[in-house]
């Protein structure tokens, strides 16, 4: 039960931190598209969209970051699945 709990601080923590770039990726590149199919240059959203914030250039490894980020949410997530699903599986059982 505490490895439980623990998991879901961790996931709880992590899931805002992991969804602003990733949400931030998405809108970026999907208003972008929708910008480049209408004739209207926007090249600016294609920098946020790899990771160009101005002064804060992460592009060179934004990408290997949202891919880990996007892998410990679904994992943490997963694993309070699972957890979930024994627990209940345990319960039922007594």
């Amino acid at each position: 039960m505490k490895r439980h709990h623990q998991l879901r601080r961790l996931h709880r923590a992590l899931v805002p931190l992991a969804a602003l770039p990733i949400i931030a990726t998405a809108l970026s590149g999907s208003l972008y598209g929708l910008l480049s199919a209408q004739g209207i240059e926007a090249f600016w959203l294609m920098k946020l969209h790899i990771g160009n914030f101005g002064l804060i250039n992460l592009q060179p490894f934004y990408s290997a970051v949202l891919g880990v980020l996007t892998l410990v949410v679904a994992g943490s997530g997963l694993g309070l699945l699972i957890g979930e699903v024994q627990s209940r599986n345990r319960a039922s059982n007594l």
